[in-house]
């Protein structure tokens, strides 16, 4: 039976962000089917992939700064996501390579709560481990 009590870690350079509010990654491999004039759909060409994620990290914490001067300079980092403990989770952990944040939302000052940044990233190089 899985342990649900482990959690995943974001990790930016060699240390743990925390807290992540949110880390939502998706990514996009596009074909494009190939037709001839004997028959449709004889093959496809794979375009190259596209790996891109969102970080929402409360605006009180120093990765707030850090990954803003990063957006601000282009400058290229790494993050990974791993497993604290345990091993009900499908992989060990995600490795992203060569990211880039594309743009940063920060969220409206409320009275009730912590204001919010969201960085919008794209990740050139990237690799699981199981």
């Amino acid at each position: 039976m899985p342990d649900w009590n482990t959690r995943l870690e974001v990790k930016l350079g060699g240390r743990t962000i925390t807290p992540i509010t949110n880390f939502s990654p998706s990514f996009n491999v596009p074909h494009t089917v190939i037709h001839s004039l004997e028959a449709d759909g004889v093959g496809y060409v794979r375009q190259p992939f596209t790996f891109t994620f969102t970080l929402t990290v409360p605006a009180i914490a120093s990765a707030v700064a850090e990954l803003t001067e990063l957006a601000v300079k282009g400058g290229e980092f790494a993050i990974a996501v791993a497993e604290k403990k345990g091993t009900d989770w499908a992989f060990s952990s995600l490795k992203f390579g060569r990211c880039v944040v594309n743009a940063a939302q920060p969220s409206n000052v409320t009275v009730d709560g912590v204001p919010q940044a969201t960085f919008t990233c794209m990740a050139l190089n990237v690799g699981v481990e199981e």
